[in-house]
């Protein structure tokens, strides 16, 4: 929602110790959270805040005007680019249809709510090209020209901001001069909204949106009556609605939709400013405080949370690295490397996913990851910052030996517990590494740091593959649907949860 602003790419001397000459890098996960965007709510119209747009002549800075969409030709042979203008349609005071118009008298540049913004496509496409930069031109590990995306896995939610970010970042790694001309189209993998576990799916998991339910109210339990509360209301309880008059956890509007309209004004330029309160720097410390409690508490504290919120996701990014480490190569039938028949096609080597901060915070809080030193893009904290995500989630896998390049049958190793393989393939995942990357930060996984036979000699970032498939394995579900029905008004902590291991270990 805010804008991150990166640090400078690595040096060479930076680039020698992230990656050691005794390791070959074969794997790279990207998770990326969308860029920025309008709010997802209209509030605090009181305060002069212009619904989306901005008047003019200052600038548009939630821009929509101009989109792009994809027509079939006439002879349905191939597929096209359409440039189209968008205005808005609204009610009139007789429920006629009228032109939407802006707080300058504008129609066009009217964008929805929650809608990725020219700010944000700008930011997204500066993220390819940083991830360009590094593994193409430093550390040569992706080709500099095109003629396939075959060795890549691309995916994003079925939330459209996710998709144009995922888009804009493709874009920025492979422009058209990196492209050959018979590139063809890639392929992005999605999902069914029902069946969705690229972000904490509280719509259609019950048994999740129970628990998010739960700690929240307890966040507003904890937090409503206390000095910090009072000092947000100190603040900003002028500009809350008469029918809801208090700013509270569980208000109307809700403290954590309270934030979103001031990090998503933030992110855009005095045009979309708020009074200057809702700016405050300890206003702004308390209500993330608040929110990360109300929102991610869940994963550091509950194995059932973290299965149902992110662990099938996260069996997803453990089984594409066995598959590399123990199967000669990671291949998925919905990518491009799909395409032919079964065996067929590249093994991938670079998959990115366009996503959300509740993404990227359910995985930071479900391991948890701590860093080793200040760093220009976090915080260290039991939980991570909602508000600060921008680069994302950097999964890499390096091993020691190069794997050899074979045409694959479907893996048997996906979703098998750890305990489950054979010594000797235990051994291998010993040899290969795993690095978690936040904001082009290093984090350390606990449970792989606190051991030295779970880490690289010498570097604690680095996590064993054995060591952090059995952290993951822990709240990997087995059926994230079935377990979605399960314990249903069980409260906090269900019968399979009473025993649960700590986050990270």
């Amino acid at each position: 929602m805010t804008t991150l602003i990166p640090r400078e790419p690595y040096s060479p001397e930076e680039l020698e110790r992230l990656y050691p000459k005794g390791l070959k890098l074969q794997l790279v996960q990207v998770f990326l959270r969308h860029g920025e965007r309008t709010p997802v709510s209209s509030r605090f119209q009181n305060t002069g805040l212009a619904p989306c747009n901005s008047p003019k002549p200052r600038p548009v800075p939630y821009d929509a005007a101009t989109q792009l969409t994809i027509l079939r030709n006439e002879d349905l042979s191939s597929w096209n680019g359409f440039q189209f203008r968008r205005k808005m349609e609204s009610f009139g005071n007789r429920d006629q249809s009228v032109v939407a118009v802006g707080a300058g008298n504008e129609i066009e540049g009217i964008c929805q709510h929650g809608e990725l913004t020219d700010k944000g496509r700008e930011t997204t496409y500066a993220l390819g090209q940083r991830l360009r930069h590094l593994y193409v031109d430093q550390l040569g590990f992706m080709p500099a020209i095109r003629s396939d995306s075959e060795d890549m896995y691309l995916r994003a939610t079925p939330i459209p901001r996710a998709l144009e970010s995922l888009q804009q970042a493709f874009w920025g790694m492979y422009p058209t001069s990196a492209r050959t001309l018979n590139f063809p189209p890639p392929v992005i993998v999605a999902r069914s909204v029902s069946e969705e576990t690229l972000f904490p799916n509280e719509g259609n998991c019950r048994r999740f949106r129970q628990l998010a339910r739960l700690f929240a109210d307890r966040a507003a339990s904890r937090w409503n009556d206390s000095e910090q509360m009072e000092y947000l209301n100190k603040l900003w309880s002028k500009y809350m609605p008469e029918a809801s008059p208090k700013v509270a956890v569980d208000a109307h509007p809700r403290l954590s939709g309270i934030m979103d309209t001031i990090n998503a004004t933030d992110a855009h330029g005095p045009a979309t400013k708020l009074p200057s309160e809702f700016y405050d720097k300890k206003g702004r410390a308390v209500i993330d405080r608040i929110a990360v409690e109300e929102w991610f508490a869940g994963y550091n504290e509950s194995t059932e949370y973290r299965k149902l919120g992110i662990g099938a996701l996260m069996g997803d990014v453990v089984d594409r690295m066995v598959s590399t480490a123990v199967d000669g190569g990671w291949r998925s039938e919905t990518s491009a490397s799909g395409s032919g028949k079964p065996g067929d096609g590249k093994s991938i080597k670079f998959a990115m996913s366009g996503c959300h901060d509740t993404t990227l915070a359910a995985i930071l809080s479900s391991l948890p990851t701590t860093e080793p030193t200040p760093a220009p893009c976090w915080r260290s904290s039991p939980t991570p910052r909602v508000a600060a995500k921008k680069t994302g989630l950097f999964s890499s896998l390096l091993g020691n030996k190069p794997t050899a390049q074979q045409k694959l049958a479907p893996s048997e190793t996906a979703r098998a517990p750890i305990e489950s393989f054979p010594e000797e393939t235990r051994e291998s995942l010993r040899k290969h590494y795993v690095r978690l990357r936040f904001n082009d930060q290093p984090v350390y996984i606990p449970g792989c740091a606190s051991k030295p036979e779970n880490h690289l000699p010498g570097d604690e970032s680095f996590c064993t593959l054995d060591a952090f498939k059995e952290i993951v394995d822990k709240f990997t579900p087995k059926s994230w649907q079935d377990e979605c029905m399960q314990n249903l008004g069980q409260g906090l902590h269900g019968p399979n949860d009473q025993e649960r291991s700590p986050a990270g270990f």
